[in-house]
């Protein structure tokens, strides 16, 4: 069974953290993870950076330009996570646009992909309508998840349709707005986590986009299964040590 699954099954609200790879230094991804899982989160985003980067706020632009310039690539990527199952567990996810993975060729990319040990893919900019025509099968044959995104704005009909081909959560997009932490949600957002829940879905929702401490992973983790941090994680590793990463996820669980 996929690692993602498995840690869906464990009764309990799920921490999924997502960071940049190659930031703040290019050989940062390793220690990241390795701490984080270590300090008790449930799930990683690794973020495969992208110069065009249209859903990401300001923060996580930011990012993804250093992260380049560092000198990350898909194939660094790929290189620095080779031996990534050697010392960590927990599910890794890897997000970014589609037009690298395009560029790296998609088959190529999800056998990579399987080979070092990705549990799924978070790809904001493919169509649904893409994806099940022309990729659900190279997915499925190195079983990885691929995991859609679902907005206030999606219509019900799509969103039972995003549910029937998923088979592992769906990332349940806190606001119509790009990435960027918040301090609290506002009852609309609070009243859709709800609404959507009320759906009664086979595959569990991880709310993200919004989430920066207690209080917002609390209201998203009311009615989901767990929520998503990113932003405001992007920011503490800018201005932090990796080992105070502790620090960061304590005032969180």
């Amino acid at each position: 069974m996929n690692r993602i699954n498995i840690k869906l099954s464990e009764k309990k609200k799920l921490l999924s953290i997502y960071f940049t790879a190659g930031f703040p230094t290019l050989n940062d991804t390793i220690s990241i993870i390795e701490t984080l899982e270590k300090n008790g989160v449930d799930m990683i985003e690794i973020g495969l950076p992208f110069s065009d980067p249209l859903a990401d706020g300001t923060t996580i632009q930011e990012s993804s330009t250093v992260a380049l310039r560092n000198g990350m690539t898909t194939k660094m990527l790929f290189e620095q996570l080779k031996n990534v199952r050697k010392t960590v567990q927990i599910p890794l996810i890897i997000m970014g646009y589609f037009n690298p993975i395009l560029q790296f060729g998609v088959a190529e990319f999800c056998q990579k992909c399987a080979q070092i040990g990705i549990d799924g893919l978070i790809i904001p900019d493919l169509p649904l309508a893409v994806f099940e025509q022309e990729y659900k099968t190279i997915f499925d044959r190195y079983n990885l998840k691929n995991i859609c995104l679902v907005t206030p704005q999606t219509s019900e009909e799509r969103i039972r349709k995003i549910d029937n081909i998923s088979d592992s959560f769906i990332y349940l997009v806190s606001s119509s707005s790009t990435t960027g932490s918040k301090k609290s949600f506002e009852k609309t957002q609070q009243n859709y986590f709800g609404k959507v829940a009320k759906m009664n879905l086979k595959n569990p929702q991880i709310v993200g986009f919004g989430i920066s401490n207690r209080e917002t992973f609390s209201q998203a983790t009311k009615h989901q299964k767990g929520a998503i941090i990113g932003s405001s994680f992007v920011n503490f590793i800018k201005n932090n040590e990796i080992s105070e990463i502790q620090n960061f996820v304590k005032q969180i669980i």
